[in-house]
């Protein structure tokens, strides 16, 4: 048998594009070519966004490969100074690279989607080959890319009009790195039309070599026309709502001239409901802080309304949930510095984009829901409807629990709401966090249960003796639901809590009292974990105190872990700031925090972020053969040898 050596010939540095080869589904979505092909589509829009491209044509030919091109003003070609090869290949062949990182007012562009710089530079990756043609300077230049490497320098092949200008790109995706070989067209087409709404005057074709179709959009009036489409089955309650709202020259409120928001949104009695969201034209399919913000302004608006004309019945009040219940929208956002979570980009997490997004909103809704008194009382009423529904749905459900016997724990501080679609639980290690916690919760929804120290590690506990420990029997009588083994029957009607948060510090202390918690999930509540009831909540571990500069306020931004960090600081240098005049902080625990802090980083479900524990169906056999080892009272000598076989992979907190 092979001797496992861990010396110096151990480590390998991934150089050039070989991470993303190594670890491809850090850097795209594997179920198809498509991200790799909206990566280029999304450069087109960039320069479109910039107001330099007027004509984006897409083609998807006959032989896999789909090419892009744009009459931008075409990617540099001369030789780039650090680098010592021309520009063009240093976007396709170098990971974080691009146009896009310069926020000065002489960057190439102000407000784009490609904010990680990985983005073309990963479809060359994941491509067999790849192709660009350019053009510019009265030139047009070319070069080939053959598995992620330049099969030559990029080289003049032939003139073009001084006028001409613009990029087209072709690639033929590598199909072993995707369960679809080929790019899904429905798909493409979709995200190519949502495009052409976001770019009102932009022209977006979509040729299809095989069937010789031509599909072209051009919306000039944007997100209104595009809404009006979406929604043209249902019976609308009210006409669209649609305007947009920037920052003025000279930035306010802590936001830069540009950042703002367009939208379009309706409310409907019945029918399928559409919510579609971007972020400088990139698609957020899982929503995220901008879609929070539209949010929060439109129901403070809403709220605003009924309380003003007096709408609301005696014992209801509204929450976000009943005013959105019914609503429809298209939301596209400007933000400067977008934050995503994953290189997808599937969710926007900047938090200032919550506050930017709602501060858009919420005055001009207000002006015209009192211009229009009839529009607005009927969508209170449909609010109201939502609301009375949910109530209903709540007393029910506290009538069955008001037959249990069981006597809350006194640490317990309850939220005020019975509605567990709603409600959540906090497992909060220490009094002192506990105390935060408490202060800056949501008293409507959220309930604080604070534990002191290290709960028992209980995967070797039979269930009939974990009410011995005081900890666990608090747990089990807070949540509602009594122990259980993965192959028991399970009773969760009588869960009292949506989602059970475990919220420890970011620390190595922190990590051991989530593995704890987790273990005791898994081993006694491992129906809970299935019906997806478990999250672990992400406090940040560094803030970073950044000066007021110019007419920007000072800022506190939050790092969850010292990569983030790193990545904060890169952004802090990018815009300018002078070195050394943040300051970074550490958080030793929770308790560091005060109330204003946890509510914004670790509790306000609009900006925090959480990770939610999956599971299967049933453990299987390895999964609880591993829990044994790492958790196993007996098991010392084979942790000490996992540990010493995996020992390379750990980051350590130092």
């Amino acid at each position: 048998m092979a001797k496992n050596i861990y010396d110096e010939s151990s480590f390998k540095v991934l150089r050039g594009l070989e991470p993303v080869r190594q670890r491809p589904g850090m850097y795209t979505n594997l179920e198809s070519p498509n991200h790799l092909i909206a990566e280029v589509i999304d450069n087109a829009c960039d320069e479109a966004l910039a107001g330099h491209a007027r004509n984006i044509t897409v083609t998807a030919h006959i032989d896999g490969s789909v090419s892009v091109h744009d009459d931008g003003r075409g990617i540099p070609v001369g030789i780039h100074a650090e680098e010592g090869v021309s520009v063009v290949e240093v976007a396709f062949t170098v990971l974080h690279s691009g146009g896009k990182f310069d926020k000065d007012s002489g960057g190439a562009y102000k407000f784009a989607g490609g904010l990680h710089g990985v983005g073309v530079a990963v479809t060359n990756a994941l491509s067999n080959k790849v192709e660009v043609t350019v053009y510019r300077d009265g030139g047009e230049y070319f070069i080939r890319f053959l598995d992620g490497v330049a099969e030559a320098p990029v080289a003049r092949i032939g003139d073009c009009p001084k006028k001409r200008s613009g990029t087209m790109v072709r690639a033929w995706p590598n199909s072993k790195y995707f369960d679809t070989p080929n790019v899904i067209l429905p798909q493409l087409e979709r995200s190519l039309r949502s495009k052409a709404v976001l770019l009102p005057g932009v022209n977006v074709t979509l040729h299809i070599e095989k069937t010789n179709e031509t599909r072209s959009w051009s919306y000039p009036d944007g997100l209104r026309s595009y809404l009006t489409e979406a929604t043209a089955e249902q019976e609308l309650a009210v006409p669209i709502f649609a305007m947009e709202k920037f920052i003025p020259k000279g930035g306010d409120n802590g936001y830069a001239e540009g950042e703002g928001a367009a939208w379009a949104i309706v409310w409907s009695a019945e029918g399928a409901i559409v919510r579609e969201s971007y972020v400088n034209l990139i698609p957020t399919w899982s929503g995220g802080t901008h879609d929070a913000g539209l949010r929060d302004g439109v129901f403070n608006a809403v709220k605003n309304f009924a309380e003003l004309h007096a709408l609301l019945p005696k014992g209801v009040k509204l929450v976000p949930e009943d005013v959105f219940s019914r609503a429809s929208f298209v939301l596209s956002a400007k933000v400067l510095d977008p934050q995503f979570q994953g290189q997808t980009k599937d969710k926007l997490v900047s938090r200032d984009a919550l506050r930017l997004v709602s501060l858009m909103v919420k005055d001009p809704l207000d002006l015209w829901l009192n211009e229009h008194v009839e529009f607005g009382k009927r969508i209170t009423e449909l609010a109201i409807q939502q609301a009375q529904s949910r109530l209903r749905s709540a007393q029910k459900i506290e009538k069955k629990k008001g037959s249990s016997v069981a006597v809350l724990p006194g640490k317990l501080t309850d939220c005020s709401s019975n509605d567990p679609t709603r409600t959540e639980l906090f497992l909060v290690e220490g009094d002192s966090a506990g105390g935060s916690a408490k202060q800056g919760r949501n008293k409507e929804f959220q309930a604080v249960l604070p534990l002191r120290g290290k709960v028992l590690n209980t995967f070797e506990v039979e269930k009939d003796r974990l009410f011995a420990n005081n900890e666990i029997h608090d747990i089990a009588v807070a949540i509602g639901v009594d122990p259980h083994g993965p192959d028991d029957e399970a009773d969760l009607s009588g869960m009292r809590y949506n989602g059970i948060y475990i919220m420890a510090d970011a620390d190595v202390d922190g990590a051991h009292i989530s593995t704890l918690l987790l273990t005791l999930f898994f081993r006694h509540f491992y129906k809970v974990i299935l019906a997806g009831k478990i999250y672990v909540a992400q406090p940040p571990l560094f803030r970073v105190d950044v000066p007021a500069q110019g007419k920007k306020p000072m800022r506190k931004i939050y790092a969850l872990n010292a990569g983030e960090l790193e990545g904060i600081e890169d952004r802090l240098r990018q815009e300018k700031i002078r070195e050394g005049s943040w300051s970074v902080s550490r958080f030793k625990g929770l308790g560091e925090m005060n109330a204003e802090q946890l509510w914004e980083t670790t509790l306000n479900p609009d900006t925090r972020r959480a990770l939610r524990v999956n599971a299967t169906t049933a453990p299987l056999a390895d999964t609880l053969d591993k829990f044994n080892m790492l958790m196993g009272k007996h098991e010392a000598s084979s942790r000490r040898a996992w540990l010493e076989y995996h020992g390379n992979e750990v980051e350590g907190d130092v």
